[in-house]
């Protein structure tokens, strides 16, 4: 399947990471190669970029779609987790920009494939690795009523996931749930008709939840922005794309920290902590889609970019 992902925010990504001539960025999730191609083209001839996707089918179309640059970006099929360990082996004095697109790309749940959609019927999967083991179906059908039930209702926020996991528990006892729409049924079953939210599919916030427990997206991502952070040079920027409430209080708490010059009770009347502000936030809000980039592209409407500056 050909692999043609819209980045979103594009020209606010360039606008606040402000790609130099000769500098060295890193594009943790570049997916197809669209804000990499905005970057190294900023970057210009003496520039280097670090590409970085988990996805294999990504980082071939990020290849192809990317090929006039080849000679000045090099490609890594890992987890943006591992960034940090990455930077540190190629450049050991650290890198000029870095940026984290989060969530699920088009193409992953355009592709029934994958098991990413609700709306396609596709066995359970929901890997963004396809090296790794841990799928959806084997959540589906092995873990335990706590463990789904804390799944639907913290990373989905759905108020209905006690009934929904009791649902699956009743339908796994007579067969496996392999399927997308299985389990769709499930979750039907499980939420009244006049108590689903207008305007949204009923599963959408169940299918969600399990692609982030699936992927450990929450945890990958609270684990890798200080080691981020700690390889920027100084004046170096870092930029991060979410696209759900729970990603984005991440990111916020992260940088809102990292920008504090003291962490002391406010009854203290001297500073104890010895804490050292090592960022500038740059985005005091995050920066959202623009009404006509919401209309060109649906996607866009729930993500929010923030960006802070290395001072140190």
């Amino acid at each position: 399947m050909e692999f043609h992902h819209i980045s979103v925010l594009y020209e606010e990504v360039l606008s606040f990471l402000q790609p130099k001539e000769g500098e060295i960025f890193v594009d943790g999730t570049v997916g197809g190669g669209g804000h990499s191609y905005g970057i190294i083209k900023q970057l210009g001839p003496k520039g280097y970029l670090l590409a970085i996707d988990q996805d294999q089918d990504a980082l071939l179309a990020a290849k192809k779609n990317l090929k006039m640059f080849s000679d000045q970006i090099s490609f890594h099929h890992t987890n943006f987790e591992y960034l940090p360990n990455l930077i540190n082996t190629h450049y050991s004095n650290g890198v000029d920009g870095i940026l984290l697109d989060i969530g699920v790309s088009s193409p992953q749940i355009d592709n029934s494939s994958r098991g990413f959609s609700y709306m396609k019927n596709a066995v359970l999967d929901m890997r963004m690795d396809m090296t790794k083991e841990l799928n959806a179906k084997y959540i589906i059908n092995n873990y335990t009523e706590f463990q789904l039930e804390k799944i639907f209702r913290e990373y989905g926020e759905e108020k209905w996931s006690s009934r929904i996991t009791e649902i699956i528990l009743e339908k796994r006892k007579k067969k496996p749930i392999e399927t997308t729409f299985e389990l769709v049924d499930c979750i039907e079953r499980a939420i009244p008709k006049g108590a689903r939210e207008k305007g949204s599919h009923v599963a959408k916030r169940s299918f969600q939840a399990l692609r982030i427990a699936v992927n450990d997206e929450l945890g990958v991502l609270e684990r890798v922005i200080d080691g981020a952070i700690s390889c920027l040079k100084k004046d170096g920027r870092m930029g991060i794309i979410t696209f759900h409430s729970l990603e984005d209080r991440i990111v916020k708490n992260k940088f809102k920290y990292n920008a504090l010059s003291c962490i002391c009770p406010h009854e203290l009347p001297v500073c104890t902590c010895n804490k050292v502000q090592t960022v500038k936030i740059l985005t005091k809000k995050p920066i959202v889609a623009s009404e006509q980039e919401i209309k060109n592209n649906p996607r866009a409407k729930s993500a929010k970019l923030r960006v802070i500056k290395k001072i140190i």
